[in-house]
């Protein structure tokens, strides 16, 4: 019995550690840092426009014929000197016409090639190419704020930040639908975290709907990469650099059109996940930087690797514990936990019929986003030789 209410509380604080606990310990050691230091001074952009770095603007695209105007409209309404701005278009082994509609716009630069390789192979082929100082990377289909550009400027005014992380915005077509909503208040709390993680000392990565580069410290990743934007931005923090997180600059998407398309997405996440778990696991070593290995491992691989399969051995273990009558402490966590099922059943059956609770789609995408790391697994393995996936539709 021993043993078992042992495994019982080592799960139940890698449950409660991961989701809640660490973004308390954040928020608490953020404050201490501003009694201690007092809040960062904000840096300010040049004066005068002619003083701005080049910046290239690169978006990756495979067959996006359908929002290839509507993106075009977004970059040019951007608040940055058209001279100092260079548009590029990434379209490896596109076989619509992409191509075709971009060429109606003189001032795009496209790179292509016929072959599909994924995205990451894109990246390390547009990005061989680029010649201004700071890259910013968006997607096709994901609509950018017109001071953007500006804000990711300022914040790399900080030698010391070698990426920027633009803030990511779910928007939901219609009410009531799930996949957007649900995705939204994950990226709610997501961003929540991010921008704590960078006031303590960096983000712990960027994501690919909007970030930027120093272009000179890009590493030509490998091609099987599912994570690319994830990978790329922590090798920077892994050489000494930080990414700096801002909800100035954000990307505006619309969110997944159903929960079977999100599971797509939460599919790739969660193997990209692991895959970046082993090939960053040097910076686990609290020896060579070790605020960075406490957020890594807090705000990453935790969610990814141990605290999923951490959640599901709570169940049997604490049923064992109260068969065994170890105590009401047991028994009333496993009220709980049947409490929290069936909400979380409740808001699955109510979204089979097209409607929502929004105090039962929390339990229900929770278990929705852990339940997709098991899926991780043989998605892995599955693309453990290449990179290409297939795309989520949107709502």
């Amino acid at each position: 019995m021993v043993a078992l209410k042992t495994a019982f509380w080592i799960c139940a604080f890698l449950v409660f550690y991961t989701y809640l606990g660490y973004g308390m310990l954040l928020w608490l050691l953020v404050r201490l840092k501003r009694i201690v230091r007092g809040k960062a001074e904000r840096r300010a952009l040049p004066t005068d426009d002619t003083e701005l770095p080049e910046v290239t603007f690169m978006v990756c695209a495979y067959n996006e014929q359908d929002v290839v105007d509507m993106k075009m409209k977004d970059i040019h309404q951007l608040d940055y000197p058209k001279d100092k701005l260079h548009i590029t278009w990434v379209t490896d082994g596109s076989s619509d016409d992409t191509n075709e509609r971009l060429k109606a716009y003189p001032d795009v630069e496209i790179i292509f090639t016929p072959e599909r390789k994924g995205k990451t192979a894109a990246l390390n082929h547009g990005l061989s190419m680029v010649k201004s100082p700071i890259t910013v990377m968006t997607d096709a289909n994901t609509m950018v704020n017109t001071g953007a550009i500006k804000e990711i400027v300022r914040l790399m005014q900080d030698p010391k930040v070698a990426c920027v992380a633009g803030e990511k915005r779910v928007m939901a077509r219609h009410e009531g639908q799930v996949a957007a909503e649900g995705e939204g208040l994950y990226w709610k709390y997501e961003s929540a975290l991010k921008r704590m993680d960078s006031e303590l000392y960096s983000a712990m990565g960027a994501a690919g709907e909007l970030n930027a580069i120093r272009t000179v410290l890009y590493d030509p990743m490998p091609e099987n990469a599912l994570l690319d934007d994830f990978v790329m931005s922590m090798e920077m923090v892994d050489k000494g650099y930080k990414i700096a997180y801002t909800s100035d600059a954000y990307a505006m998407e619309y969110g997944s059109a159903d929960l079977q398309e999100e599971a797509k997405r939460k599919r790739r996440i969660a193997a990209g996940g692991l895959q970046s778990c082993w090939w960053l696991r040097k910076m686990m070593n609290p020896f060579r930087q070790p605020v960075v290995a406490f957020q890594f491992v807090s705000h990453r691989v935790l969610r990814w690797s141990i605290t999923p399969f951490a959640l599901m051995a709570f169940i049997p273990i604490n049923i064992a514990l109260v068969m065994m009558k170890a105590g009401t402490i047991y028994t009333v966590s496993w009220i709980l936990q049947i409490a929290f099922y069936l909400a979380a059943l409740c808001g699955y059956l109510l979204e089979q019929k097209g409607n929502k609770s929004k105090l039962l789609y929390v339990p229900y995408y929770f278990l929705f986003i852990n339940m997709n790391i098991f899926a991780g697994i043989p998605y892995l393995y599955s693309h453990r030789g290449g990179g290409t996936w297939e795309k989520a539709k949107r709502g």
